[in-house]
């Protein structure tokens, strides 16, 4: 069995549904489940790191709350809202602008032309604060679903690395095997740059994997071959105070 993530910008079920059937995970959108659900949800009074499980039949709702995504959840309303005052005060929003995208669902039509906050909706969301949850057929206990899905931004992380330090992209090849090497060759970088950060971690560097690579790519060497002996000597031309510490820090010396 595996785990398989979707994040809450999916709104094709039919993505969903296919993760389930391999015996995964998803993230719930809890504001579109029934109201019976949410009832439930909001019943449940969690507190700081709880995490309780709803049954749906085949299926599991882990529901877990944090206050630390909760203070976020309120701060973001609120920073919201008052960008929202702000046009409210312009007077330049219409009935138009009344929708669910966004912060524009606080938004209500006093009269025929006046536009305002709907206060009620924007307190009642308070409640919703430092929830989240998440859907699941598969057999794990929840401790795990939740630690599996908080590991999606280091899949995230690899696949921002290989698109933009490893440039992935573009590909220019045409033929199958060339386009299929050439992503393998960059996954292989990949695993070279994961071990630097490991090193890195290991020698308890402050330095980034990247900072590390732009300093080595200023680095030179020097291949020198005596006259006499034919000896060939080598030296690392070693020029800032950076070259020395990365020189330092994995012992090529100069």
């Amino acid at each position: 069995m595996f785990s398989l993530f979707h994040n809450n910008k999916f709104s094709d079920f039919s993505n969903d549904t296919c993760c389930l059937n391999f015996g995964g995970n998803y993230r719930a959108r809890i504001r579109n489940e029934a109201e019976s659900v949410k009832s439930q949800i909001l019943a449940l009074s969690l507190k700081d790191k709880e995490v309780r499980t709803i049954d749906k039949g085949d299926l599991r709702l882990v529901v877990s709350y944090t206050e630390s995504r909760a203070k976020k959840d309120k701060f973001n309303r609120e920073r919201g809202l008052k960008k929202l005052e702000n046009r409210v005060k312009t007077g330049k929003l219409t009935k138009s602008n009344i929708n669910n995208r966004g912060y524009n669902k606080y938004l209500k039509l006093e009269g025929d032309v006046c536009v305002s906050i709907d206060w009620n909706k924007f307190e009642s969301d308070a409640f919703w604060d430092g929830l989240k949850a998440y859907i699941t057929n598969a057999d794990l206990t929840e401790e795990e679903i939740l630690e599996n899905y908080a590991h999606l931004w280091q899949i995230e992380k690899a696949f921002r690395i290989a698109k933009t330090d490893l440039k992935i992209r573009p590909i220019y090849h045409r033929k199958q095997r060339r386009v299929e090497s050439h992503i393998c060759l960059t996954f292989v970088a990949y695993k070279v740059y994961k071990e630097l950060e490991r090193q890195l971690r290991l020698k308890g560097s402050d330095l980034s994997p990247e900072k590390v690579i732009e300093i080595i790519q200023s680095i030179y060497q020097v291949e020198l071959i005596t006259p006499k002996t034919k000896q060939i000597i080598k030296k690392n031309i070693l020029l800032t105070d950076e070259h020395q510490k990365i020189s330092r820090l994995f012992d090529f010396g100069c």
